[in-house]
């Protein structure tokens, strides 16, 4: 019974053609009394229920394959491909049509896994993204009604009342540029204007530009030693700015007192300069890592929510280092600190 599995049609009709023709010829053999007169009959009868058979089966067979083919493609085929179907493409086995369904099925099982991926993704998108808007939304809300319903005749809040919506507005149009940016990048609206300079110097001017932020928690900002090399890298100055400005800038707010912030350029090949922001902060847990540059994805929401921020600077960073058609990426530990590294073009491509 195993075997019957791999029959082709032909072999399935003579299995069922050969015990009607010994049915038969046994049936004459017993009317009749004559070995010849029931061979006959009986190799008749398996010759014409074989053709029979094999005939209407290898139709039902053709039909079910088509049928088949029409689900896995879901086309609809002109007629000169109906002709060229039925008439010169060569007949596929049930092997060759279980191999092609298998693939199919393969596909569609990882198109499947990807929607539910892409479905849960967004799910969370949208739910991270309403968060962020109703927070600053709220509260300007709340301001914004305390003063009408008499505070604003109140010299001792009113002032302090609209500051703080101001903050809330400023958060908010922030957030809305940081979604355009990168929206832009994803489509490729965005245009670099690259050019050559020194990796180093770059770096350098973004330690300067947040040395205020740094000196408040005395966190010192440095080039590696070693690493004073100057390296030119090709790219657009102005992106690579916002990157180092968001790396530096976390790297100071989850950062420790006294703590430290290491600037490093590497050529990693005749072609290609790696740059890396380090700090000795608190360091993000392993299972956060392969995550950490989605749009509004968080390792602690209530120390995000103390330091403030879009939560979107790393996925802008990912969108701004991918559209040079580079690579970004983090090492870190909890408790020693965390390392974050892109790669640069050091040449004109």
């Amino acid at each position: 019974m195993h075997l019957s599995k791999n029959f082709s049609a032909q072999q399935v009709a003579f299995t069922t053609a050969l015990p009607i023709g010994l049915i038969a010829g046994a049936a004459v053999f017993v009317a009749e009394k004559g070995w010849l007169s029931s061979l006959i009959i009986c190799g008749g009868v398996i010759i014409i229920s074989y053709l029979l058979i094999s005939i209407m089966l290898q139709r039902y067979i053709d039909r079910k394959i088509k049928l088949i083919y029409k689900l896995i493609y879901q086309t609809k085929a002109t007629k000169k491909e109906e002709f060229y179907y039925k008439n010169i493409l060569p007949p596929q086995s049930i092997d060759e049509v279980k191999d092609d369904v298998e693939v199919w099925a393969e596909q569609h099982k990882e198109e499947i896994e990807i929607l539910r991926r892409n479905e849960a993704y967004r799910k969370e998108f949208l739910l991270n993204l309403s968060h962020e808007l109703k927070t600053p939304i709220f509260a300007i809300q709340g301001y914004v009604d305390t003063l009408q319903n008499g505070a604003l005749e109140n010299p001792e809040v009113n002032r302090k009342f609209l500051n703080n919506a101001s903050k809330n507005i400023d958060r908010l149009v922030n957030l809305l540029q940081d979604l355009d940016e990168i929206s832009r990048l994803e489509s490729g609206e965005q245009l670099l204007f690259t050019e050559s300079f020194v990796i180093q110097d770059l770096v350098k001017e973004v330690f300067e530009s947040l040395s205020i932020n740094a000196d408040e928690k005395h966190i010192r900002c440095y080039i590696k030693k070693g690493c004073e090399q100057p390296l030119i890298v090709y790219a657009d100055k102005e992106k690579i700015r916002q990157v180092l400005i968001n790396l530096v800038d976390n790297a100071i707010k989850y950062g420790k007192e006294n703590g430290n912030i290491e600037g490093s350029a590497y050529r990693v090949d005749g072609k290609k300069i790696l740059v890396e922001i380090s700090d000795d902060g608190a360091g993000i847990n392993e299972e956060h890592l392969p995550r950490i540059f989605e749009r509004f994805y968080r390792t602690d929401l209530a120390r995000n929510r103390k330091v403030g921020g879009s939560g979107l600077g790393l996925s802008i960073c990912k969108h701004i280092i991918e559209a040079h058609g580079e690579t970004i990426h983090v090492r870190s530990k909890v408790d020693v600190g965390s390392s974050f590294g892109f790669t640069l073009p050091s040449t004109k491509g």
